[in-house]
């Protein structure tokens, strides 16, 4: 039996690892979690009962996390990576005659994870500067009457942060739901979570994966109109989201001024490593993430990610995709691997 004929031609979504001293490539955390919370986490561990179902609601997580945002647990959705909650929401909402709009480039999952669920994408364009186009985005909603629009602030892969009228101006001209991916927006000068009610049709999806430092385990969130968590909870499996993860997160939400002075950390470094590219012969976007995108002056960008990695430098290869000719996209690492990138950068670039 064939699998269906829209995924035919369908490809996964890919992060090629190689071996290399220095992996700049996947956006994670270069530090790991606290020590203390590794601690208290596997403390716990050892009193889970691995023999019984985990709570199938994630009761203690998602209240914690309601605590950090100022909402109550019936407003938080909680899955195994925001990916997966990015996938409950076009379950639930998408499917067959429905569409979801994205406005390119952005992040790829939005679109792969839509068609997977059998859902049309309709792809508007952002604008010359790569930012959001609200003349276009008006056009797409008002052609397409999206049942979900989706936006990634800051953006992945450009790092852009949307303004916050730019985020209203989507919001009151959504026919659907409006999702701002906000994986990165931690490190952002702003989020959207302060701009939610529980009458309007804005969510706002999050992640540990970042500045949790806990991409290995996993764990996203969502937070959202009460009526759209109960719709999420309709798609998704009978105890999706394990007792480990539960305990994971609700702990890592006691640390969070650790949390904090990571980002700091790393803030301060991506403006670091921002200056330095600027007296080398590329091109650079601003960031609100904990990444930069950055296009070679004169040099096909392929060639240069392979002279990077022969210089033992992972970077991730933006070259091919769609209007991000001959880009490179990289992780803000510690100082050490950013000094190290930058040096073979700008080795690779001499005349």
């Amino acid at each position: 039996m064939p699998v269906r004929h829209d995924l035919a031609g369908l490809e996964g979504y890919h992060s090629p690892q190689v071996s290399v001293e220095v992996r700049l490539n996947t956006n994670e955390s270069p530090y790991p979690p606290p020590q203390a919370w590794r601690d208290a986490f596997l403390e716990e561990l050892a009193t889970v009962p691995l023999h019984r179902y985990p709570d199938r609601s994630a009761r203690a997580l998602r209240t914690a996390l309601g605590g950090l945002h100022g909402v109550g647990p019936e407003r938080v959705f909680a899955a195994n990576g925001s990916n997966e909650v990015l996938q409950a929401l076009c379950l639930a909402y998408g499917g067959r005659d429905r569409a979801v709009a994205v406005f390119e480039p952005t992040y790829a999952l939005h679109s792969h994870i839509a068609r997977i669920t059998g859902t049309e994408v309709v792809v508007g364009e952002r604008g010359p500067d790569l930012a959001l186009d609200l003349a276009e985005v008006h056009r797409v909603l008002g052609e397409a009457r999206p049942a979900i629009t989706f936006l990634c602030s800051p953006n992945n892969p450009t790092g852009m942060v949307d303004p916050a009228g730019a985020t209203r101006a989507v919001v009151d001209a959504a026919p659907g739901l409006v999702v701002v991916d906000e994986a990165y927006g931690q490190f952002a000068p702003r989020s959207c979570v302060g701009d939610m009610s529980d009458e309007g049709p804005l969510v706002v999806v999050r992640t540990f994966s970042k500045t949790w430092a806990m991409a290995g385990l996993r764990l996203g969130y969502c937070v959202a109109p009460a009526r759209v968590v109960e719709a999420l909870e309709q798609v998704t499996l009978p105890y999706h989201l394990d007792a480990a993860k539960q305990a994971a997160g609700r702990l890592a939400l006691r640390f969070g001024a650790e949390m904090e002075k990571r980002v700091t950390r790393l803030v301060a470094e991506r403006e670091r490593v921002a200056r330095a590219l600027a007296a080398l012969p590329v091109d650079t976007w601003p960031s609100g993430a904990n990444f930069l995108l950055l296009r070679p002056h004169d040099r096909d960008g392929t060639e240069v990610w392979q002279a990077l990695v022969d210089r033992s430098v992972l970077v991730r290869n933006c070259a091919t995709w769609h209007r991000l000719a001959g880009c490179l996209r990289v992780t803000v690492g510690t100082p050490d691997e950013n000094d190290a990138f930058l040096a073979a950068l700008a080795a690779v670039l001499a005349p």
